[in-house]
């Protein structure tokens, strides 16, 4: 591990930095004149927590390399690409060569449209269903979701159509209930730094879709996802969906940057929300195409045959042609970097 330290660190600070050293087992030396690029070596790798109790220390700047100490989402922890599976006969697979997309409406109303939207992205080749029974909003007064009947409606279509469901879970006290229905749990933008709700979700025995917080950065998301990863659970697919900027020609910017870095940095699968990024549905296609090219491993897009019938987001909705027309063009391009994409039509990974 390389501590870069303070240029005036007090003769106290220096001990405190070695004795908790000594106590982790690392072994250390100055490697410049200056004294402020410190190696700290052990034998054996140590914990995770280690560079954050390093980082503590008042005389420490940074930590310039972790890889004695790796964190669980690093890919000093796991060289190799983790795959997450979704549903009972894997239907969605994320990660390691395999490309999927969801598709759904934003919030769960209406049931028969429900229904329609489900069979439509299945149909079309999308792997599951995303909808959301409880909303997070900006506004108290704003549309919130139907909750528990959400769920119910959510239940039924999934059964009926035989298509793996993602739902937003906004509370740790929910999240026993949502497991009933959800194939895979959705923690919001909103909600990413929601640390209880990261350690419940840890828990539960459920794939976890975590979203990018729209001010955060890209080791604010891996931190998120590492309180998911300690808590047990290895099935975690970050999302990135826009963050904020000063231009209003989209609703977010779309770092796809940030998608590149980290297929590179962790091991856990990466998609992308074209709809949240664009804001406009003119947008989506073009969007979704960059990000599944700059090595998105899928896609979460917002669907639905009428927007101007919903409550929520209905501007970023793509009709269920254009979805179609996406999953044509996501087919073409994984093709060209040797990946595939996994349809409920198509073949399965087994």
């Amino acid at each position: 591990m390389l501590l870069r330290l303070r240029a005036n660190a007090s003769r106290a600070d220096l001990e405190s930095v070695f004795g908790l050293a000594r106590e982790l087992g690392y072994e250390t030396r100055f490697l410049d004149g200056g004294k402020r690029i410190l190696e700290a070596t052990r034998p054996s790798p140590g914990a995770p927590s280690d560079r954050s109790r390093f980082e503590d220390l008042a005389s420490v700047i940074s930590i310039l390399d972790a890889s004695d100490a790796p964190e669980l989402h690093s890919r000093q922890a796991k060289p190799e690409p983790t795959q997450v599976r979704v549903g009972s006969d894997c239907e969605a697979i994320f990660g390691g060569g395999c490309v999927s997309v969801i598709g759904g409406p934003c919030a769960v109303e209406d049931e028969g449209r429900l229904l329609e939207v489900a069979s439509a992205v299945r149909r079309t080749g999308g792997a599951m269903l995303r909808g959301g029974a409880y909303k997070p909003r900006t506004s108290p007064y704003a549309f919130q979701g139907i909750a528990e009947e959400g769920l119910a409606r959510l239940s039924r279509v999934r059964a009926q159509v035989g298509i793996p469901v993602v739902t937003e879970v906004l509370d740790p006290r929910h999240v026993e209930r949502v497991a009933e229905v959800a194939d895979m749990f959705q923690v919001g933008s909103r909600s990413m730094t929601n640390f209880a709700l990261l350690r419940e979700v840890g828990l539960a025995s459920k794939p976890v879709l975590l979203k990018r917080g729209f001010a955060a950065g890209a080791r604010e998301l891996l931190l998120a996802a590492e309180y998911i990863l300690d808590s047990g659970n290895s099935e975690v697919v970050l999302c990135e969906r826009g963050i904020r900027g000063f231009d209003d020609v989209t609703r977010n910017v779309l770092d796809l940057g940030t998608v590149a870095w980290l297929k590179q940095a962790t091991h856990l699968p990466v998609i992308v929300d074209p709809s949240h990024a664009a804001g406009h549905r003119e947008l989506v296609l073009p969007l979704g195409r960059a990000a599944i090219a700059a090595g998105a491993d899928g896609l979460i897009v917002e669907v639905h045959p009428d927007p101007s019938e919903v409550h929520s987001d209905g501007e970023q909705a793509v009709s269920i042609e254009d979805f179609g027309q996406l999953i044509e063009a996501v087919r073409d391009l994984v093709k060209l970097d040797g990946r595939r994409l996994i349809t409920p039509n198509l073949e399965r990974v087994q």
